[in-house]
């Protein structure tokens, strides 16, 4: 469904590789999980796939179209697009906020407020109870279901994540990964999610892709990638993964 061909982005002609050369395919209704530490190329190969960043080299293609020959905008309005902090205007309610998208793609008034009802109901936010408050009267778990609402609102079968779980604390972010998981899988929503939290990536993804220095290091299932040991920084990563899970399962273990 999607499929980058040897992607590159460089910077100040050339002398700064952020991407180089990355080629993954994503088939549809797959949950892909690009993982890698701050600078890794992960967020820019992201916005690479709905155009925000402009590729130097190398091809992209949705449903074998060249990406680069959609317009820009509808390109991305036809993607969902959830990141941290939601990124919601303050000065409208929760209602039109969802309904941004439908509302650019020229939806009838009756369509966009079925369907702001519908997907608030999906992210578990009665739309009698919230479509009417301001962001502002959300905690931040309500917000990021809002944010999830509308990136959901027209129905896309793409939705691109960069880091949306990673301003929650530790409860209301397993909560609502585990939500998203199901919402997804219902769907058969095709995901491509960026974050550096291996659990999480090894939680969500059906397949995670390890950037490292821009390159793809690795890409496997969880559990090949969890037992990589091929590439020194995906093998030091999953060790020390490893190394956490086992502390932690010991700390368990001495305070029982």
């Amino acid at each position: 469904m999607i499929v980058l061909d040897a992607v590159s982005k460089s910077y100040d002609n050339g002398r700064i590789l952020a991407v180089d050369a990355v080629s993954l395919s994503v088939e549809r209704g797959e949950f892909v999980v690009l993982l890698g530490e701050s600078g890794s190329g992960k967020t820019t190969t992201l916005k690479m796939i709905n155009r925000l960043i402009e590729p130097t080299s190398g091809s992209i293609t949705l449903e074998g179209q060249p990406v680069l020959e959609m317009e820009a905008h509808r390109l991305r309005r036809s993607m969902g697009y959830a990141i941290q902090g939601v990124g919601l205007f303050p000065h409208m309610r929760v209602a039109a906020n969802v309904a941004v998208v439908p509302r650019l793609l020229g939806w009838k008034p009756e369509a966009i407020h079925a369907r702001v009802n519908e997907v608030l109901e999906l992210v578990g936010l009665p739309a009698e109870e919230y479509r009417d408050r301001f962001p502002a009267q959300l905690s931040g778990g309500q917000q990021q279901r809002v944010g999830f609402a509308r990136a959901l609102a027209a129905k896309p079968s793409v939705m691109l994540m960069d880091e949306p779980f990673g301003a929650l604390d530790p409860i209301t972010r397993a909560d609502l990964q585990a939500e998203f998981k199901s919402i997804q899988e219902r769907l058969g929503l095709t995901v491509i999610m960026v974050t550096h939290d291996i659990f999480e990536a090894l939680l969500l993804a059906d397949r995670i892709g390890v950037m490292w220095k821009g390159s793809l290091a690795a890409l496997g299932t969880p559990r090949e990638v969890l037992h990589e040991d091929k590439h020194e920084y995906v093998r030091a990563l999953m060790c020390a993964a490893r190394d956490q899970a086992d502390r932690l399962e010991r700390m368990a273990l001495d305070s029982g």
